[in-house]
């Protein structure tokens, strides 16, 4: 099966928190990326609200309710009690847990499942989520080290974060980080684990990706799409990389 498209949102809702017109209107870009065959869409909503605001997660669940056989919702973030109350509120198909700082500028970082991860561990953050949420998915880096501890946490799987990917090959082209990147996600494979991805993955990059990992459940796209998307529209940008994502 191909693996699907969730259309992250952030960057959307970035440009429209540059003024206070309520352009461009998250719901509409929701609605264009359902319509150009889209399987879902990611929010972070952070707690600055410097993108995705607490209100824009519930308004994208009431809007996404009527389609929810077809069309997912992943709500990604730091497992604190604020994410508990937004991902309790509207019950996603899916929670993405990822362990960055309210202080960090962009999610660069996955679970270690060492004492680094902080006084919670990650089994317990991921049985209280699974209360509340469909899939729990958690956030790793690149390295098949880290797969017993996605193994013994209990989620239903990880994303596998694609940033240090996406910068090998911007260097030169697919290296020692893709071949170890395929190990933890064939790993996770064999276990009967969902497998996702994400991070800086674009048109360039996906092929050699897509080609090397075992098959994908979902890949979380909003930066580089909603850039391709300024050059050759939203619709034509979700098109295209369906089409990169297919096997």
């Amino acid at each position: 099966m191909p693996t699907r498209l969730s259309v992250n949102l952030n960057k959307v809702a970035l440009l429209r928190n540059s003024r206070r017109t309520g352009v461009p209107d998250l719901l509409t870009f929701a609605q264009l990326a359902y319509d150009a065959g889209a399987d879902g869409v990611t929010v972070h909503p952070r707690p600055d609200q410097r993108h995705i605001r607490d209100e824009d997660v519930h308004a994208l669940a009431q809007w996404i309710a009527p389609l929810r056989s077809t069309f997912e919702l992943n709500i990604e973030g730091y497992p604190d009690d604020r994410m508990f109350q937004i991902v309790a509120a509207v019950r996603p198909h899916q929670c993405t847990l990822v362990p960055d700082l309210p202080s960090a500028f962009t999610s660069e970082d996955g679970w270690k499942f060492d004492e680094r991860d902080g006084p919670i561990s990650a089994r317990d953050l991921v049985a209280r989520f699974k209360t509340v949420s469909g899939r729990v998915i958690v956030f790793i880096d690149p390295d098949p080290a880290v797969v017993a501890g996605v193994l013994g946490s209990g989620a239903d799987g990880a994303e596998i974060y694609t940033g240090s990917y996406a910068a090998e090959h911007r260097a030169g082209g697919p290296g020692p980080i893709l071949a170890v990147a395929t190990e933890a996600a064939g790993a996770l494979h064999a276990a009967g684990l969902r497998v996702n991805i994400g991070h800086d993955l674009n048109l360039a990059n996906l092929p050699d990706l897509i080609a090397a990992m075992p098959p994908i459940a979902e890949a979380s796209i909003g930066h580089e799409l909603t850039a391709d998307a300024l050059k050759m529209g939203f619709a034509s940008a979700i098109a295209s990389y369906k089409a990169a994502l297919a096997p």
